[in-house]
């Protein structure tokens, strides 16, 4: 790296790209320790202060973590692990961005859906099996909502995409949900979720990849529509 060429952005955020760089260059690997602070500071040409914050930033993120008494060490870089901040943004979102969350999951789910009815052995299709039918048994909001994120996140396995998955499962968290059903069920929806999910079994059924996407699409669409109605223009 030229150390001349001009840098954007503080210290502290010049170290943390240089030592993601290390990583996805293959000199630091998952599972290894990182050299101590101060030979780090001096290999970077850094003060240890800010490789300090450096560290306790890529740790927050998920990418290092702080073993007690035997270092800093890069962690197994799991996408569940690194795309935990997606369930941040849901969780927190409220109005138009509400929507936009629910057009990249309805994108990123269909394409998930129909991966899975390519792929979706016999064991996976009967724990999807399972979630639809203790859907189809209860009116209980609570436990339709618990089965629902089971359904989507069997799917979501059986696609077979770790790094979908893991996005996936944070556009789908559990208090993002909760947000929506809660308006939703009012207006008598829940007929309408169990139809659509008994679609995107169906399409399961038949390993058929193109109507799991458009049931998939159709299923997440609706809900999309919905809360555009309650945000207004």
């Amino acid at each position: 790296m030229d150390e001349s060429a001009p840098q954007k952005g503080t210290v502290t955020q010049r170290a943390i790209e240089r030592i993601k760089a290390m990583i996805g260059e293959g000199r630091l690997e998952p599972g290894q320790r990182l050299p101590t602070e101060r030979d780090l500071a001096v290999q970077l040409g850094i003060s240890r202060s800010s490789m300090r914050e450096a560290i306790r930033a890529l740790t927050v993120l998920g990418v290092l973590e702080a073993r007690h008494g035997s270092g800093i060490y890069v962690t197994q870089l799991d996408a569940g692990d690194l795309l935990e901040t997606f369930g941040v943004v849901a969780d927190l979102s409220r109005g138009p961005q509400l929507v936009e969350l629910l057009e990249v999951r309805r994108i990123l789910e269909s394409t998930a859906t129909a991966l899975a009815a390519a792929r979706i052995t016999p064991d996976q299709l009967a724990e999807v099996e399972k979630h639809l039918a203790a859907m189809n048994a209860t009116d209980d909001p609570e436990e339709i909502l618990a089965h629902d994120l089971a359904f989507h996140r069997e799917i979501a396995a059986a696609a077979g995409n770790d790094t979908m998955a893991a996005i996936l499962e944070g556009l789908s968290s559990r208090t993002f949900r909760a947000r929506v059903w809660r308006g939703y069920q009012e207006e008598g929806a829940f007929a309408r979720t169990r139809r659509e999910h008994t679609a995107i079994h169906r399409a399961l059924v038949a390993h058929d990849p193109e109507a799991a996407r458009a049931a998939a699409a159709a299923h997440v669409g609706e809900v999309e529509e919905w809360l555009r109605t309650q945000i207004g223009p």
